[in-house]
């Protein structure tokens, strides 16, 4: 098994509810795809470097998970037609 950070930046339009139901849907695509989220780190909203889809802030998560090598690329399949995600990007965490 191999560790995993996807980091998602969601839209700052969304309200409350529609944030946790995004991350929830990012985390099920995980666990259907065979890995296990083992942290999840809310880094709130946050200034962009720079503006996208006319948005100056967004709010970051950073999830950790461990899987095979084929689940990265089905997540980020999903996660890039997700409407509230505006950046995404996973990478292999070797820092352990």
């Amino acid at each position: 098994m191999n560790k995993y950070e996807l980091a998602v930046v969601l839209s700052v339009k969304l309200e409350d509810e529609e944030r946790a139901a995004a991350l929830e849907k990012v985390k099920e695509y995980i666990t259907r795809f065979g890995g296990t989220v083992t942290a999840v780190d809310e880094q709130g909203k946050k200034r962009l470097a720079y503006e996208i889809q006319k948005m100056r802030e967004a709010y970051y998560y950073f999830i950790k998970f461990e899987s095979d090598s084929a689940c990265p690329a089905q997540v980020e399949q999903q996660v890039r037609i997700m409407e509230p995600v505006i950046r995404f990007l996973c990478v292999r965490d070797d820092a352990e």
